[in-house]
């Protein structure tokens, strides 16, 4: 079964605002908004949020397009074009746009029903891929640093990359915390260290450093991330 969707249409003419009305309902939706140019869409669909756009493009005030790149720009929702021309310069600033149907009038039932179906799978195909993407960009972001917490930690303690790792993991798991946070806090840790090099001769973190960042106790529980006196980090310019 079809979902239902709350549409809002818009089109300078009366008859075909009158056909949308009657159509929409037959097809099992609730229109919500009736505009009869592209400025009353707008701040109807500001106001009522609706799932569905259906809108002419040629009318006073605003242009349907410009009305939909408006509406989407503020919370992105599927569009359909309708038009009595089938212009390649429409077709141009619809692709650039997230319109995801266009329909030449006059419009029949038949061709309405498949075109909003069509629209609304394609526009939730489109916001899954926009959600993938974001996830994979968070999750590129996470690791870079978590490697760069790694290298410190490989600096600091003198250890191999896979007992640094280990190290993160457990600091991870004993403060019930996630991996990127405690990496984090541990890169927070060296850039403070590196900034009170040029006034102390401390060579490396301290205990109390480490105990700070990670919102630990200043004892050594194990997972406890402490250098050692004579470490050096082999990256470090001399201040002296």
């Amino acid at each position: 079964m079809a979902t239902r969707l709350r549409i809002a249409v818009a089109d300078d003419e009366p008859d075909v605002r009158d056909f949308f009305q009657r159509v929409l309902p037959r097809l099992g939706h609730e229109v919500v908004a009736v505009a009869e140019n592209g400025q009353q869409l707008l701040e109807a669909c500001r106001r009522l949020q609706p799932d569905l756009v259906i809108t002419d493009i040629v009318m006073p005030v605003m242009d349907g397009i410009t009305a939909a790149e408006q509406i989407c720009q503020e919370r992105p929702i599927p569009t359909i074009l309708v038009s009595a021309y089938y212009e390649d310069d429409f077709i141009q600033r619809a692709e650039a746009s997230s319109v995801m149907g266009y329909l030449v009038k006059p419009i029949k039932q038949a061709d309405l029903g498949p075109a909003i179906a069509i629209a609304q799978r394609r526009f939730e195909q489109l916001e899954q891929i926009r959600r993938e993407a974001a996830d994979l960009r968070q999750a590129l972001h996470d690791r870079k640093i978590i490697e760069r917490a790694k290298g410190v930690v490989m600096q600091w303690c003198q250890c191999d990359e896979p007992t640094a790792f280990r190290r993160l993991q457990k600091l991870a798991s004993d403060r019930n915390r996630k991996l990127v946070e405690v990496a984090d806090a541990i890169l927070v840790a060296a850039e403070l260290w590196q900034d009170q090099r040029g006034t102390s001769r401390q060579n490396t973190p301290t205990q109390l450093d480490m105990a700070a960042a990670t919102n630990s106790p200043t004892g050594s529980p194990a997972g406890t991330i402490v250098a050692p006196k004579s470490a050096n980090v082999a990256n470090d310019r001399s201040t002296d």
